[in-house]
């Protein structure tokens, strides 16, 4: 127990904030060094002379700062920060933010956690079109981005286009990606407070960001066929939610495909309780099916969001968004006040790349390295469940008894592998145990990586848990 005793008359604010400020300055200085036992909060308000909650919400400021961890029955500490990795820093608002993954991967791991486009020698490409945009357009790229010119749009209407199904390139909104096409949609038809339906298992940063803006996440059920229509009304009779988030093929991490019968039935719930739908096509676009997508079934009331990052190159931020008509104006402005609005040099290469028909060229020798992986991992995962696509980046895992999820993705990362355990895709507060993981393989930078991480995975699938017991 500390002595330590606060001087509430320095600093500004509320006396919460100054008491905050001072616990924080008193562990900076070493006055309160790691492993220091703060007062408890009754004695420490009597010693002040102020109340309980003053003091209650004092230690809730620096718990969220991240300086202290609470125990229960045991009292609030200061936390030991020096030496720990930068996730082990992070304050619990953070935490909640980021999901199970690190910030910073560790070094010399196989990456079995990200889907970004495979390297193809997408350089070249790369290269030739950067460089003949700063020869024609240096004054574009020296400044900010006045104008749109129409070719923009018409890239966007190309690449999102599927089966007869092309949207208009006046309904088209260039974007940094498809996160950033995803939460201007959101932000565009909704309000903070309004709610957003997900299923409990899909890409959850979405609904983390949602959450960022003030939105509230609802759930919705699903099963191998996607989200169950019967589910999707109950939800939407109960709960009144603006829009729903929806993956109608390859969704991730399941790679569930909805059947043409489902995709009716989602939007005619939508229609009759009036709620948007954000159809995310990142992984539907690079597993063709002649099935229409939620766009061309409810056009008045579905937002196509598509990008090159999965299929083209991630490290290229470029996406679009098909709007219903008369939205796309009020969802580009949405995306220029999220994210700053589009520079000029990536809204053009995107372009380029698409109308040269270079893009569609670098897709498909992406696809043609993703189906050689994913054969590597029929062929060592053989005898094992799991669900893949032969053009799709990842495999959803089923996870053989005694194994757990976030077990499984410890002792993978003990053995040198980084996968995503089934909790990364959690959009809510979700009581379903699938005991499964997602293994991505695009990232390797070469198949001999991609087949050492398929044979680590397999000898930690058949030797089960042995070892690993003490992995939380």
């Amino acid at each position: 127990m500390t002595n330590w005793l606060p001087d509430l008359q320095q600093g500004k604010g509320p006396i919460y904030v100054r008491l905050a400020d001072q616990i924080e300055t008193a562990i900076a200085g070493g006055t309160l060094p790691a492993g220091a036992k703060l007062p408890p909060q009754r004695n420490l308000a009597y010693d002040l002379g102020i109340t309980i909650g003053t003091v209650s919400r004092a230690y809730a400021l620096v718990h969220e700062r991240g300086l202290v961890s609470g125990e229960v029955g045991r009292g609030t500490f200061v936390r030991d920060t020096h030496d720990a990795p930068p996730e082990a820093n992070l304050d619990p608002v953070t935490a909640s933010l980021v999901g199970t993954r690190a910030i910073t991967p560790p070094p010399g791991k196989i990456r079995f956690d990200s889907t970004a486009a495979p390297d193809v020698g997408q350089g070249s490409y790369l290269q030739s079109h950067i460089a003949a945009i700063l020869k024609d357009h240096p004054a574009d790229i020296a400044s900010y981005t006045r104008s749109f010119p129409d070719h923009w749009f018409a890239a966007g209407s190309r690449w999102l286009s599927k089966g007869d199904w092309a949207p208009a390139p006046r309904d088209i909104v260039p974007t940094l990606g498809a996160h950033a096409g995803i939460m201007a949609v959101i932000t565009a038809v909704t309000s903070p407070g309004d709610k957003v339906v997900f299923e409990h298992l899909t890409y959850s940063q979405v609904s983390r960001a949602a959450g960022l803006a003030g939105r509230r996440t609802i759930l919705v059920e699903s099963d191998a066929g996607g989200v169950l229509p019967e589910d999707f009304e109950r939800v939407c009779a109960q709960q009144h939610p603006k829009v729903a988030f929806l993956m109608s093929s390859a969704q991730n991490p399941t790679l569930a495909s909805m059947s043409l019968e489902r995709r009716q039935a989602i939007v005619d719930v939508a229609r009759r309780y009036s709620v948007w739908l954000i159809e995310d096509d990142l992984y539907g676009a690079m597993s063709p099916e002649p099935l229409p997508p939620l766009a061309q079934l409810g056009p008045e009331r579905t937002f196509m969001v598509g990008g090159l990052s999965k299929s083209v190159a991630a490290g290229v931020r470029g996406g679009w968004v098909a709007c219903p008509p008369h939205f796309a104006q009020r969802v580009r402005i949405a995306h220029k006040m999220m994210t700053g609005g589009m520079p000029f040099l990536l809204a053009e290469l995107c372009a380029r790349l698409v109308l040269s028909g270079d893009a569609a060229r670098i897709r498909t020798l992406c696809a043609e390295e993703i189906a050689a992986r994913e054969a590597l991992a029929r062929e060592y995962l053989s005898g094992f469940d799991f669900v893949s696509h032969a053009a799709v980046p990842f495999l959803w895992l089923a996870l053989p008894d005694p194994w757990l999820s976030g077990t499984f993705k410890h002792a993978a990362l003990t053995e040198g592998v980084l996968i995503d355990d089934e909790d990364e895709f959690k959009a809510g507060r979700s009581e379903k145990v699938l005991h499964r993981a997602r293994l991505s393989f695009s990232s390797p930078q070469h198949r001999d990586e991609v087949r050492a991480g398929f044979a680590i995975v397999r000898r930690l699938l058949e030797n089960g848990s042995a070892g690993y017991d003490s992995v939380a």
